[in-house]
């Protein structure tokens, strides 16, 4: 049986600006972000000073945690509900006009348990336009949404979904491909 040397463990380096920025980040941007406090506007604003690209219009609600803002993209017009943890240690790409529900859970990392010093993995995630990721859903490392695609509540995304395609389930499954008839 494997076991993971935890012990051995090895955090990668970061330059003494980029600790001081995290360090910032993570002691008054990010509870002041992550508030009850309403307001979108002031939200995007700490976002932008940290280094987040930030498109027009949309809706930034309460309680939403972003590790690293200087890791993130979001375009215009877009939805971000209440509860989300956007776990960015990599790229995460939101295209336009995208809904992300209460309660999404979106992770660029894991681990190689394959490996006797689980080494860390990153991988981006691309959402494109017109996406909506319901409430509950976790969205894996290295998946992409093509546009318009959904995933239904609770759904755990894993890949690449297909272009208005609606998926369900762990491991979210493809049900159809919208169409113009859907009721």
């Amino acid at each position: 049986m494997r076991l993971q040397k935890l012990n051995l463990y090895v955090k990668k380096k970061n330059g003494i600006s980029k600790k001081l920025v995290k360090l910032i980040w993570d002691f008054f941007g990010k509870p002041f972000f992550s508030s009850y406090l309403p307001g979108t506007y002031w939200r995007k604003l700490i976002l932008r000073i940290f280094g987040a690209k930030i498109g027009k219009g949309g809706k930034i609600k309460t309680n939403i945690k972003i590790s690293e803002p200087w890791h993130l993209s979001i375009g215009d017009h877009c939805w971000i509900g209440e509860n989300v943890w956007i776990d960015n240690l990599a790229l995460v790409k939101i295209g336009n006009r995208v809904c992300i529900s209460q309660g999404v859970y979106l992770c660029t990392g894991n681990h190689n348990f394959k490996k006797d010093l689980f080494d860390l993995i990153l991988e981006k995630i691309v959402i494109e336009d017109d996406c909506w990721i319901a409430a509950k859903s976790i969205v894996a490392p290295g998946s992409i949404l093509k546009r318009g695609s959904v995933s239904f509540l609770g759904s755990v995304v894993s890949g690449i979904l297909k272009e208005d395609g609606l998926y369900k389930g762990n491991p979210a499954k493809l049900l159809k491909i919208k169409n113009d008839n859907l009721n």
